[in-house]
């Protein structure tokens, strides 16, 4: 999918910020993988090398959902200023661009349901964005700026 630039101090507070060593990046690595997991997204043979605020992932997606899902939580993570996405995906699907998901950066002031009326033009279908980012949303109020948000297409 590519290299995905993030905003390096805004997201979830994991590990440190400081002078990187290989044995730091190795736990930088742990540390995602904990986040992964536990946010039940699964990923076949997940490899994950660290360097610095850079993440690089490896492995197998069950769908492009996952995947996205995937590189969304990484990305959002305190320290991480990119994500080079070298995930693949078991099932293949067809999708044209214009059927795959967006990204959003949120701004200050932004809601899950101004950011539906900007790509959807309907505040209502904020459901529809807060669904695309669970596990990593636990609530349609808790997002920040800086943070990285799927923005699915509609499905009629």
């Amino acid at each position: 999918m590519g290299i995905f630039s993030f905003i390096k101090n805004a997201g979830a507070a994991v590990f440190g910020i400081g002078k990187t060593t290989e044995e730091e990046n190795a736990e930088k690595s742990n540390q995602l993988r904990e986040i992964i997991t536990g946010l039940n997204l699964e990923i076949k043979d997940l490899g994950i090398e660290v360097d610095d605020d850079a993440v690089k992932l490896t492995g197998e997606a069950a769908d492009i959902a996952t995947k996205e899902k995937v590189v969304i939580a990484v990305g959002n993570t305190n320290g991480v200023s990119s994500v080079d996405d070298s995930l693949t995906v078991a099932e293949i699907e067809v999708i044209e661009e214009a059927a795959m998901a967006q990204f959003h950066t949120v701004e200050s002031g932004d809601t899950l349901g101004k950011i539906a009326k900007n790509y959807y033009g309907n505040a209502m279908k904020y459901p529809v964005i807060f669904e695309a980012n669970k596990p990593m949303l636990s609530h349609p109020d808790k997002i920040y700026p800086g943070q990285v948000l799927r923005i699915p297409p509609l499905v009629d």
